[in-house]
């Protein structure tokens, strides 16, 4: 093993504590791949995990033997702790500080440096791939060719399940990109919150499963939702996309981000309850915006909270209407909501302080 070893380093969380993974890179000085892991940690903070990383990582330089390590980070406040330049206040991040500190001793030399994330793209890559599968992740130098390229190909399409409330234009226009082979992915399911919708006509005609959920059938807003997972787990869908739903659900723990909606809009402006449809392009329109558009989103339990993934606009023109502009606004939405399920199915969405960042 090398005297001296290079080590990348990062950690992320969905939601602030949420979904938690931190990774590390080993390389010797000829930046030969030593090492690639991650781990998943359940629920955890962002620098929580950002520090385990640090942790795993000088543990594994330790084992390999190095005498001098060389640390890169994109988490400027941790490389500013482990510096001696800013204390750690955080009650909960004092025993890895303590043991970090502890493992540095077992060193010859050592350096701390920050680095912006766009020079961390494996440790990110890492980390996303580890947070998506919710289970660690080994590899080792032999099989650096699939830590490069697994987090922006899949063999599998990844498995949509899409929610309607009406008639079905983002869920066709979706199932278009798909037999074009622009967006790796299949649909077996759909559920739809009425009965008598045309989008349940235009799902079953192009041959899909059709499941129908009515808010009216169930004594409450609990036991809707369960039953929406019930049918979410039973077709094994990875990811859940709202088309035009308009029904409040329970979002559960296990489709934490894996939920997404596309609003008319440009959130966090024209969101919140009764805002959809015409009710938004009405508002936008009475305010004299001059740019419109709309916003592909995670869902959470609250109206249009969620953290932004893909945004694109359009002119408001002087001579526009609801509907004028809705039909503006719909084109950018075929073009940002299957560009915005492709980044999640690549693993490149990364959720860092309730903020989407895209990995290129």
């Amino acid at each position: 093993m090398p005297e001296k070893i290079i080590i990348y380093t990062d950690g992320g969380s969905r939601a602030n504590p949420g979904p938690a993974a931190a990774a590390f890179i080993l390389l010797d000085e000829n930046k030969n791949q030593l090492q690639a892991r991650a781990f998943f940690l359940g629920n955890q903070t962002n620098n929580v995990a950002e520090y385990t990383a640090i942790v795993k990582a000088l543990e594994a330089a330790k084992q390999a033997g190095a005498k001098e390590v060389a640390v890169f980070s994109d988490s400027e406040l941790l490389v500013k702790q482990i510096n001696g330049l800013y204390k750690v206040k955080n009650p909960n991040l004092r025993p890895l500080f303590r043991q970090t500190i502890g493992l540095l001793d077992n060193f010859e030399a050592f350096s701390f440096k920050h680095i912006p994330r766009s020079k961390n793209q494996q440790a990110d890559r890492l980390v996303n791939q580890a947070l998506n599968l919710e289970r660690d992740i080994d590899s080792p130098a032999d099989k650096r060719a699939k830590v490069t390229d697994q987090s922006s190909k899949r063999e599998n399409p990844i498995r949509l399940g899409v929610l309607i409330s009406g008639g079905g234009r983002t869920l066709i226009n979706i199932l278009e990109y798909i037999k074009k082979g622009k967006l790796n992915a299949e649909i077996p399911l759909v559920i739809s919150s009425r009965s008598t919708v045309a989008g349940i006509e235009r799902a079953k005609a192009a041959g899909l499963n059709v499941k129908i959920i009515r808010t009216k059938d169930y004594p409450d807003i609990d036991e809707f939702s369960k039953e929406i997972e019930k049918q979410l787990v039973a077709f094994g869908i990875e990811l859940v996309i709202q088309g035009g739903w308009l029904c409040l659900w329970k979002i559960p723990p296990q489709y934490n981000n894996r939920v997404m909606n596309i609003h008319p809009a440009l959130l966090p402006s024209f969101g919140g309850k009764g805002m959809y449809g015409h009710h938004v392009h009405e508002a936008v329109l009475k305010t004299g915006c001059k740019v419109s558009g709309c916003t592909v989103h995670f869902c959470t339990n609250e109206y249009d909270k969620g953290p932004i993934i893909v945004q694109r606009c359009c002119p408001v023109e002087d001579e526009d209407d609801p509907d004028t502009l809705a039909a503006r606004v719909f084109e950018q939405e075929c073009i940002a909501y299957p560009q915005a399920i492709k980044l999640f199915a690549e693993n490149k969405l990364l959720i860092v302080n309730q903020q989407v960042k895209i990995i290129e």
